[in-house]
């Protein structure tokens, strides 16, 4: 047994440790490509019209803020299940609002190991640091799975196939439902069809983590594979998060759903999730939700968002199209890969003694496995990023 004075200090966390270190730099030309947070063209986190217009909206009916149901308001959650899987499958899923996506993540490692028995997930090699964390923490143990090559910056789609088929029968396997993170490369619709049936034939339990729906190709795009996989019959698990999307953050509004197409079992799906909601958090946060709600529940206020959001996603393409063609320009031939990634990350393919040179030497700040975040770019750095890059090369 230990006492406090025996407590060891923790590792900082890769991400927001990074985001400290780069805070305390005091170099003026010092570039942020690290943490996972839109910004604009002036590398600010903007508040959407539409979020302040309907927190204006809010304000107004001065609503009581006793505590939400469980699993959250049910206005927001049946507004957020039509937005990602429509009105087809909506009636066959059951939605609990949670406080971010990694909450929702958190709600699914406990339902996978304490009320399906699951031992083992398997995510894919690269994954997002945190999902180790997450579900460790829910008690499973991590498997791996292929999904990348490092050398050609593409999918390793026959690995990938091998792999999954090599799963014992009903396992749960994590799926990036688009802009993988830390990748930036997601299956295609053909891929995602062959990659279904052998979830489907294996009899796999597919977990997605959608946390970029709208910042990919767009927002029905973003989500086909959840659709195709839901159309295929195949039960699922979702994790969702509004902080990029809706750019709340802070706000900490997500959701867990759960698909599966015999509706009279998702009651009983909902009340073990209940369960664990309450022994967890209790019950999740109202004002991002009641945000969400409105812009999705009102006609102008939706077409305003999904304005700022396609914006969003054309800054990133742009950001994306002038580093590529900027290292191209500067005679580095290899990056065309760029180009064929989505949404906010780009695996460089800068190795970590370059990483800590750029981090050192120019104060461009990403993490060790040279993930870069494209909205950390703007006209203003480019060309000094792209000149530090050329030089640690």
């Amino acid at each position: 047994m230990k006492s406090f004075s025996d407590v060891e200090m923790a590792p900082a966390d890769p991400i927001f440790g990074l985001n400290v270190a780069f805070q305390s730099d005091q170099r003026p030309n010092k570039v942020n490509l690290g943490v996972g947070v839109y910004r604009d063209g002036d590398l600010k986190t903007p508040l959407l019209h539409s979020v302040q217009e309907a927190e204006e909206r809010l304000a107004k009916e001065h609503q009581a803020r006793s505590y939400l149901p469980i699993d959250g308001d049910r206005r927001y959650a049946e507004a957020l299940t039509s937005l990602v899987f429509g009105p087809a499958l909506e009636k066959k899923v059951y939605c609990a609002q949670t406080p971010g996506g990694t909450a929702a993540l958190r709600v699914a490692g406990d339902f996978l190991f304490q009320v399906l028995h699951h031992t083992t997930i398997h995510l894919p090699t690269p994954t997002w640091e945190n999902h180790r964390n997450v579900f460790v923490s829910s008690g499973l143990q991590i498997a791996a799975y292929s999904y990348y090559d490092h050398r050609a910056h593409e999918l390793l789609m026959e690995p990938l196939l091998a792999d999954l088929e090599k799963i014992p029968m009903g396992e749960c396997v994590l799926f990036h439902a688009s802009c993988q993170n830390p990748t930036g490369v997601d299956p295609t619709p053909e891929q995602w069809k062959k990659i279904a049936q052998v979830v489907k034939v294996r009899n796999l339990l597919p977990l997605f983590d959608c946390a970029y729906q709208g910042f990919g190709e767009g927002l029905e795009e973003d989500v086909a594979a959840m659709r195709l996989f839901a159309k295929e019959g195949i039960p699922l698990l979702a994790a969702y998060s509004c902080s990029k999307n809706f750019g709340l953050y802070a706000e900490r509004v997500g959701a867990l759903f759960a698909f599966f197409p015999q509706e009279e079992a998702l009651k009983r799906l909902g009340s073990q999730m209940c369960r664990l909601i309450r022994s967890n958090y209790s019950n999740p946060p109202c004002h991002g939700a009641w945000v969400v709600q409105a812009i999705l529940g009102d006609a102008k206020l939706r077409l305003e968002w999904e304005q700022e959001l396609t914006k969003m996603r054309q800054r990133i393409h742009q950001m994306r199209h002038a580093l590529m063609e900027s290292l191209m320009g500067k005679g580095k031939k290899g990056f065309a890969f760029l180009q064929r990634q989505k949404g906010l990350f780009s695996f460089s393919g800068l190795e970590q003694p370059q990483v800590e040179r750029l981090k050192s030497e120019y104060g461009v700040y990403m993490t060790n496995s040279g993930r870069i975040n494209v909205a950390g770019l703007n006209e203003k750095n480019l060309e000094y990023v792209v000149g530090a890059i050329c030089a640690v090369l």
